[in-house]
């Protein structure tokens, strides 16, 4: 079951990449802009909270 996801995930992907490869690249980029944002946001909470437990 898990391959023929993978499967279907990787034949969209090649298809997007061929069809629209401007708009799967700021996809893309806008995703990682995202996620780095979520980290940045996860580690500074984080922070924050230790140093209230322990400060």
């Amino acid at each position: 079951m898990k391959a023929v996801i993978a499967g279907v995930l990787v034949l969209f992907l090649g298809f997007w990449m061929v069809q629209a490869p401007n708009s799967l690249a700021q996809f893309a980029q806008d995703g990682g802009a995202w996620l780095w944002d979520l980290t940045a946001t996860i580690f500074s909470a984080s922070i924050d909270f230790l140093s209230a437990l322990f400060g």
